[in-house]
């Protein structure tokens, strides 16, 4: 069969157009000790890089056994703040690719559109994808289940095999293959290649290598 081409790419934000996991998993691990809980970095990626704040908060709750309060997070939102603005830039490479790119794309993401509008516009990326930004908080279920990448592609009137997403997390990479759509599973951040690798899915290393990967339509 000749490969058909894909009509819509959706990004990822975190780790895939903003270089912010490392950051945030530094953050995550002195929130969760300050909370009572101790995990090592790979740990924090395994658990939560890639899931929305919801199961972040569920999680923590879960596992100390207690609810946390309203506003609890309002101590810790100077410590992400800062850390940000001190070291936060789009990902290498991510600005070549999306210049080269000639197709109409998205962002689909587990952070909410406050922390979206944040962290594109410091990096200059939000004029790029205004209009079409998606957050987990506009579905019922998010990573790794399929629901925001179908309603992404739903929104902007694309069939699910014909999408092509751009992923760097293992959670993001399985609600991509449950969506029924190709991944292109970028390697280059905190999760290793050998968790993202699978059916269905294009791992690769460097953005700049990401148009031609795309434009080479759908992968065997």
């Amino acid at each position: 069969m000749t490969p058909r081409p894909f009509e819509l790419v959706v990004f990822d934000c975190d780790g895939v157009l903003v270089d912010s996991e490392t950051i945030a998993v530094r953050v995550d691990q002195r929130v969760l000790a300050d909370l009572g809980w101790n995990l090592n970095l790979d740990e924090i990626v395994e658990r939560f890089v890639g899931r929305s704040e919801a199961h972040f908060v569920a999680t923590v709750e879960r596992h100390l056994g207690l609810e946390l309060a309203a506003g609890w997070d309002r101590k810790y939102e100077p410590w992400y703040r800062a850390a940000f603005e001190r070291g936060l830039t789009a990902v290498d490479g991510i600005v070549e690719a999306l210049d080269a790119l000639r197709l109409p794309h998205c962002v689909a993401s587990s952070g909410t559109h406050a922390k979206m509008r944040r962290t594109l516009g410091q990096t200059g990326l939000w004029h790029r994808f205004e209009g079409r930004i998606f957050s987990a908080t506009d579905v019922a279920n998010g990573k790794p289940a399929p629901d925001l990448f179908l309603h992404a592609a739903g929104t902007l009137g694309a069939a699910p095999e014909r999408c092509a997403v751009v992923e760097d997390s293992a959670h993001g990479v399985q609600a991509a293959r449950s969506a029924g759509m190709h991944v292109f599973a970028y390697a280059g951040g905190v999760t290793p290649a050998e968790r993202l690798a699978g059916p269905g899915t294009t791992v690769f290393t460097d953005m700049r290598q990401l148009p031609g990967l795309i434009g080479a339509g759908w992968p065997s």
